[in-house]
């Protein structure tokens, strides 16, 4: 996303979201937003001013909702902030709440456009409390979009050659996607295993900084993720969240999580991988969190005809070969996100019970051992890497 700021009738919005997390800490937002002016979205003009809108007024309405913590939530957004939410929230086919899309996809700036997109060369446009471990969450994720995209561009190449039908181009693109399913893989560890210090402006040898927990699983449990929570399936929100001016019921919308990426949801889709009811009822659900054209490039993989068919009848054992190898992939994937889970939530959650961070929220026990989706995050894990696991082939006879 290369556009930081808004037309200059919006600057009451921006100014606010650039002091977010002081804001938040100081317990100064909610009476910022009260005395926000209702702005016209007709100004907003193209794609990328839409999602900047987007990204900007959810990361406002979660602090708002939690400035206080889980105890003390607000259960009534605003018209001036809702009703311009809703409005940019039907332009893009979106929820009006924060959604992966926005924490990620739109939520990132090269600090010189001339350079690769590294993490030192990457920032956050708008931040909750979290300092250094929220701005390596979210850089991290942008990453493994990133180490994605060779494995979206394979499902494209695999899907022609089935159709052509192309034995030698459906073997490369397999290959190319186990590549990109082990660099996803790759790109989630520098969650925790990172050897820079992005506060330093020049990059030095001399300078580095070893960094065993660059997202520090205290942090992220305490400070940083109450402000991902929704109000769906949220025991501390059960009635939902009232959006003044939209509706006279409350609404009720799940939190930002990254089972709304597409990108596993294209690689279950692509080789055939059949979860239980309970997560693909959760995983189908999680679909419309995200942008239209990627919900439609789902559905065109779904539709394309099957590859497990597809190489069970080719008899071709290089084919089954390459195809187990990205299901191994991505089952190992899987296993690792669990690892990470288990590290950053629940084994984090006694030691945040603590203690409590002076002026933040604290942590949330109502989602204590739920994913910010809503999910029991750990028996879903569980569920989704061994189902992955099960989609491997044998070869008859």
């Amino acid at each position: 996303m290369k556009d930081k700021e808004l037309p200059d009738h919006y600057r009451p919005w921006m100014e606010i979201a650039n002091r977010l997390p002081h804001l938040i800490g100081s317990h100064q937002l909610r009476a910022q937003v009260n005395e926000m002016p209702l702005l016209n979205c007709q100004f907003l003009t193209g794609y990328r001013e839409q999602r900047l809108a987007h990204l900007v007024l959810t990361f406002i309405t979660m602090g708002y909702v939690w400035q206080d913590g889980e105890a003390q939530p607000k259960e009534v957004l605003p018209r001036t902030l809702a009703l311009p939410l809703v409005e940019v929230s039907r332009n893009l086919g979106l929820p009006p709440i924060l959604l992966h899309s926005d924490v990620v996809l739109a939520n990132w700036a090269t600090r010189n456009p001339g350079r690769p997109l590294e993490i030192r060369n990457l920032d956050p446009i708008v931040l909750f409390p979290g300092g250094e471990s929220l701005r390596g969450f979210i850089l991290v994720t942008v990453l493994v979009e990133k180490a994605a995209v060779p494995g979206i561009k394979a499902l494209v190449q695999a899907v022609n050659a089935v159709l052509l039908p192309s034995p030698d181009s459906l073997l490369q693109a397999l290959q190319q996607l186990r590549l990109s399913i082990q660099d996803i893989t790759r790109a989630l560890g520098q969650m925790h295993v990172v050897f820079w210090n992005l506060s330093l402006d020049s990059w030095t040898s001399t300078k580095a900084v070893l960094s065993t927990d660059y997202v520090d699983p205290d942090i992220f449990y305490a400070v940083i993720r109450i402000f991902f929570s929704g109000w769906k399936d949220n025991p501390a929100m059960p009635a939902g969240l009232l959006y003044e001016g939209v509706s006279k019921e409350p609404l009720h919308y799940s939190g930002a999580s990254a089972a709304q990426s597409t990108v596993l949801h294209a690689f279950d889709e692509f080789l055939g991988v059949r979860h239980s009811k309970e997560s693909a009822d959760f995983l189908h659900r999680m679909r419309d969190y995200m942008p239209p054209s990627h919900r439609a490039f789902i559905e065109e993989i779904h539709s394309a005809p099957s590859l497990r068919d597809h190489i069970l009848s080719s008899g071709n054992s290089q084919l089954l070969t390459a195809y187990n190898q990205c299901v191994e992939a991505l089952a190992a994937l899987r296993s690792y996100h669990l690892a990470m889970v288990t590290k950053y939530l629940i084994t984090a959650a006694p030691k945040a019970k603590g203690r409590k961070t002076s002026h933040l929220p604290g942590p949330p026990q109502a989602l204590e051992e739920r994913g910010t989706g809503g999910t029991a995050v750990v028996r879903f894990l569980k569920s989704v890497r061994d189902k992955t696991i099960e989609a491997i082939l044998h070869q008859s006879g």
